[in-house]
This record gives C-alpha cells, structure tokens and sequence, in this order.
C-alpha cells in the first residue's frame, strides 16, 4: 500500500516539530541540555497534588471521574473568571494551550490565509498554524517584542494588497524563544491597529506569571477594546505541572462559542479529574503560594546563567543576548559567519544541547542564533553547561578565523 496515496493534503504538509526531534538527540543523561522548554521537575508539587487529588476522590467521584462540558468544569471557570477579570462566558477550558493553537487555526484559517508572526515565533505555535496551509507574514523583534514600525508598514501593504491577515500571533511576555517582553505603550499601538485593520489578536501567555523583575504589564484583552477582538491562551503546564495537560482560552463570546464546537470535534472535553484538582487548588489558595516557589527558584536560575554567559564566552563582536525579565528562556546571537545547527553536533559531543534559533523562523532563516532554557537544568548544570558551551563557541570561532 502507497501510504502517500491514502493522505490527505493536510496531512502531507505536517512536519516532525524540530525541537522534539533534537530531544531525542540529547536523551542522555550524560548531556546537560539546555534546549527544552521543561520546568524543573524538582519542583513539580506532588505531595499537595497528592492531598488534594486524594480529597477530590473522596468528596466528589462521581463527578471528577466523568465526562464533563466541552466549555470546561464551571466552578474552575469562575475562579479564573475572577482572577482574570472576565466574565465566564469568554472562557473555555483547552487541553493546554497547544490544543487551543489548534483551535483557534481550525475556526480561523483557510488555506492561503495571511497570518501575522513574530520573526522569530514559537515553533509550536508555526506547527499548528502550518496545518491549515497559512502564509506566514514576519515581522522583526527587538528587545522590546515585535516590531511596532515594521508591522504598520506591512499592514499598509497588505491592505493594500487586499491580504490583510486574520490575525496577529503575538507572545508578549518573556517571549518564547527571546525571552522579551513588549511593553504597555507597544501593546496599546498594536491593539490600535489591529482596530483600525479589523484584525484579532492572538496572544499566547504561557510564562506570564514568571517574572523575576521589571513591571508587570496589561493582558491585551484589559486594554480598552481589547476583548472585542483578542484570544488569549494560558496554560498550567509552566506554573504548575505540565502532565495534567490543562489550559483555558479568554477570547469574546462569540468566538468562544467557535472553539467550543471546534473542541467537541477533537475531544469532546478536557479531562474532568485534572481540572478538579487544579480547581481545588486555586481555591485553596495553593497555586499563588507554589507560583512564588517558581519565581524564587528560576530567578536564581536566570541569574546564574546570565553569569555563566559573561564568565565563559568569548569576548568576540557581534556575540549578545537577551535580559529575560522573566520566563524560561534567553536568546543568543551569535556573528553573521556562525552557523548554531553545524555547531550544534560539535555541542552534543561536548556534551552540551541547546536550540538552534533557526526552527523559530518560519523560512528557517538566521541560522547564527540559539535558544537557552535555564529552568530546567541544576545550578551546578548551568555552571557546567556554560563551560562547555563557551568553550564550543570559542572553538568555532577560531576556525572561522574570528578574532577572539
């Protein structure tokens, strides 16, 4: 039987997720890896995860062990509905955020859409977008996010054009993979021109609540006009643990009502048991407590590897990196004549992993950049790691003849 003669269109465009690919490389333990995305599983809180999922068995099985609403557990969406500021109704329950992607592409894209991304993007976010056959339309960051300037000049164009994109995909908190975060000034400009082009938003908020310094700053869907017309997804996987697979969307009523059809199609609910126990959670106040834990523990993290980086790399021009003021994630570049996926088998054999930055463009371009993850490895790994990873750098650089 010819497989390819039985796939759908679809399902011929989909590609293996790069990053899930080099963790299969790096599985030894031997290696310190810093390019997952994963909280540090030292902290996961199982003995309160253990007390309250014992408590939920006892009072309420019935219940958590049943098929539940596709719009999610009521009483969870009215405590987030409180914590967010919003009203039940623009809330659904996703199986973490990834499904809410999917989601959102499904009620969304046609094939030959435009869709706005950051260049770079979350991979995760380019795989599910790509399943529906999108055109992708990049739009530079600096330290401060997206590029306000060059997306208005791309919105004129494409308006223009008669393109105008269904949405803008944004991740504008320590954003994943360069750890920046755009402030309240660039968030009002783009929510303002979103408005003046009729677009949606999508602003995907994994790691808001990691912030080790600066500010916080407003959801999109806060600012005025902002929940006519913004989908926000969150996840627990970053905050909590990220095996119970749970998340919720924000996003106007009528969209919502999209999702939830959408979602019966794909898994009719998400688990009723997880959400049981993360509601029993929040209510008891365990969530803030464990999410303080978390900030304490990556802050230390972030600033062991922001020393690591200016103790053992190279002092050579055109080497930098991103600040992160909170999240997962820094972001390293490299000089232009560098390449981070050939230097990255030399890495392995060194015994050191990371992300090469190129899997976070859509086109596979800027090949001389890299993502770090500093939640996940020890403070002893990130001690090592940095070694070993400036080490390889140096190396790389001298056979490129660049000065050191």
């Amino acid at each position: 039987m010819r497989l390819d003669d039985k796939l759908s269109l679809r399902a011929k465009a989909m590609k293996c997720s790069e990053i899930r690919e080099l963790l299969k490389l790096v599985a030894n333990p031997d290696i310190i890896s810093f390019a997952g995305g994963m909280p540090d599983p030292r902290l996961f809180p199982s003995k309160m995860i253990a007390d309250i999922t014992s408590e939920v068995l006892e009072k309420e099985p019935e219940r958590a062990l049943q098929y539940g609403p596709t719009e999610g557990d009521s009483q969870l969406r009215k405590k987030l509905a409180e914590w967010d500021g919003v009203d039940i109704d623009n809330i659904l329950i996703t199986t973490a955020s990834q499904q809410g992607l999917d989601l959102v592409s499904k009620i969304l894209i046609d094939p030959g859409d435009t869709i706005i991304v950051g260049y770079p993007t979350y991979l995760g976010g380019l795989q599910a977008f790509n399943c529906y056959d999108p055109e992708f339309i990049g739009v530079p960051l600096d330290d401060n996010g997206m590029r306000v300037d060059i997306l208005e000049d791309k919105l004129v164009k494409l308006s223009r054009d008669k393109k105008l994109p269904k949405f803008i995909y944004i991740v504008p908190d320590f954003q994943n993979p360069k750890g920046v975060t755009m402030p309240p000034d660039r968030r009002k400009r783009v929510l303002e021109l979103a408005i003046k082009y009729d677009l949606l938003i999508l602003s995907d908020t994994p790691y808001r609540p990691l912030r080790y310094s600066g500010e916080p700053c407003p959801n999109f869907f806060h600012l005025e006009g902002g929940m006519e017309r913004v989908i926000t997804l969150f996840t627990f996987s970053k905050i909590l643990c990220p095996g119970f697979r749970l998340g919720y969307i924000i996003g106007p009523a009528a969209i919502i009502n999209k999702l939830v059809i959408a979602k019966q199609g794909t898994d009719l609910c998400t688990p009723s048991f997880n959400q049981a126990i993360v509601r029993e959670i929040i209510k008891k106040n365990k969530l803030k407590e464990h999410i303080k834990t978390l900030v304490s523990a990556y802050r230390e993290k972030r600033d062991r590897m922001l020393n690591g980086l200016e103790k053992y790399m190279p002092k050579i021009e055109g080497l930098q990196w991103t600040i992160p003021d909170g999240g997962l994630f820094l972001w390293v570049t490299l000089p232009e004549k560098m390449d981070a996926n050939i230097m990255f088998n030399k890495a392995v054999k060194n015994k050191i992993a990371y992300v090469v930055g190129s899997a976070f463009y859509y086109d596979g371009g800027c090949r001389n950049t890299m993502r770090l993850n500093f939640s996940f490895p020890t403070l002893e790994e990130i001690d090592e790691g940095m070694k070993r990873l400036g080490m390889v750098v140096g190396e790389e650089a001298k056979n490129l003849m660049i000065k050191v």
